[in-house]
């Protein structure tokens, strides 16, 4: 199944490359899931619509496991690569339980921030399990990235500031140990979101030399 993989930021494409290749579609179609609940909530202003987008996403998943996937290619996609690897599709459809948080207009207390990153951040609990690896450090570092891509992006000052106040705990505790060979990608990726919130302002090659070599210390 072909997927639009330009979709992925500079790091994911580049932890991508450090997959195994029988892991490497699996991998993409679960990112480009994120990316595509991530897109649900950036288009339009109506929190009805919004909600009625990650809805559809949410049954569309979870209908993977008793029906063939319908015409769209990363349902299709996610179907045929994740399935066969024990990664069902009711358990893809909780990865909208954090963007579900996103849609409280109110800002979001630490609270809320945690439960944000406790839902997107599965995520990476699921790629582990892709890449056939498991670590103590995958949970916490996947919800510090959630958390890191949420300060990277939201408008609120406050919420900006209090998102990066949780993650880079969150993320020195993922990523003090080495993690096994076979996640390397994921922890690739999450040394690419604490870079982002020690050096918000650094290069691009700075950013993916912090890449290249953790790529060499696990």
């Amino acid at each position: 199944m072909s997927l639009r993989l330009e979709r992925l930021d500079a790091v994911g494409r580049l932890a991508l490359a450090y997959a195994p290749r029988q892991a490497r579609a699996g991998l993409a179609a679960l990112f480009m899931l994120d990316d595509t609940l991530a897109a649900a909530l950036r288009l339009g202003r109506d929190p009805a619509v919004r909600q009625l987008r990650l809805t559809w996403w949410y049954e569309a998943l979870g209908r993977l496991d008793t029906a063939p996937p319908p015409p769209e290619p990363l349902l299709q996609a996610l179907a045929a690569e994740l399935l066969p690897r024990g990664v069902r599709g009711a358990e893809l459809a909780t990865l909208t339980d954090g963007w579900d948080v996103l849609l409280n207009p109110d800002p979001l207390s630490e609270a809320g921030l945690l439960a944000y990153a406790e839902g997107r951040g599965r995520v990476f609990t699921l790629a582990a399990r892709v890449l056939g690896g498991a670590g103590a450090g995958v949970a916490p570092a996947g919800q510090g990235w959630a958390l890191a891509e949420l300060a990277g992006h939201v408008s609120r000052v406050e919420e900006a500031r209090a998102a990066a106040a949780l993650a880079a705990p969150l993320l020195a505790a993922g990523l003090r140990e080495p993690w096994p060979r076979p996640l390397r990608p994921l922890a690739m990726i999450a040394a690419g979101a604490e870079q982002a919130l020690r050096r918000p302002h650094a290069g691009a090659l700075a950013r993916l030399g912090v890449l290249l070599r953790r790529a060499w210390l696990e």
